[in-house]
């Protein structure tokens, strides 16, 4: 009797540790999952965000020769907006957040003064096609920023969930790392000083 009371204790306890790896195998596939759908909503926010930036790189070259065409001495700015066009998609490519960031930054700045231009030539201004450059910049500008917000978004989920106990211990056996913020340059987070003299 004494023998199958013993037995009777042996099965519960493996049951019992039967239950607990289970417990936890399906703890660990549901992070794990958890875990690579996230990854895979930052790879997929950062690649909108490289498309927008593809974009605004696509449509520089128009924006350029048809103001080329009107301000043929604005050489630098040419020059200027094409060494920055060249620095940010090396930038995306190498994947450095910072560097991308500045060069982002880089950018804005030649375009803006590209489109300065337009105000000594009326007749740029007027043309059809320079407006309608002028527009789907615009609109792609939105798209960036709509696009970093987005990433942004996804980077806090996953940086948040991969610090939380014991999904940071399943993150670092699958390699899942914190991931980058695409930030705005320290010049450009305070107002602008506007002067009227």
């Amino acid at each position: 009797m004494k023998r199958k009371g013993n037995l009777n204790v042996l099965w519960v306890t493996l049951g019992v540790i039967a239950l607990i790896v289970m417990i936890g195998f399906t703890s660990f596939v549901g992070a794990y999952n958890k875990l690579q759908t996230i990854d895979e909503s930052v790879n997929s926010s950062w690649s909108q965000v490289e498309n927008q930036l593809q974009r605004r790189g696509d449509l520089i070259p128009n924006l350029v020769n048809t103001v080329k065409g009107y301000a043929k001495h604005e050489k630098d700015i040419f020059v200027s907006v094409a060494e920055a066009r060249s620095k940010l998609s090396g930038a995306v490519k190498s994947g450095d957040m910072k560097k991308i960031s500045q060069s982002n930054t880089e950018m804005g700045g030649a375009l803006s003064r590209l489109l300065a231009i337009s105000e000594n030539y009326p007749q740029l201004k007027a043309d059809k096609v320079f407006i309608n450059l002028q527009d789907e910049l615009a609109g792609t500008e939105n798209r960036i920023a709509v696009a970093r917000m987005d990433y942004n978004n996804s980077v806090q989920i996953i940086n948040s969930s991969i610090r939380v106990f014991p999904t940071n211990i399943i993150a670092g056996m699958i390699g899942i790392k914190k991931r980058d913020y695409f930030e705005a340059e320290e010049s450009k987070k305070s107002a602008p000083n506007v002067k009227f003299e």
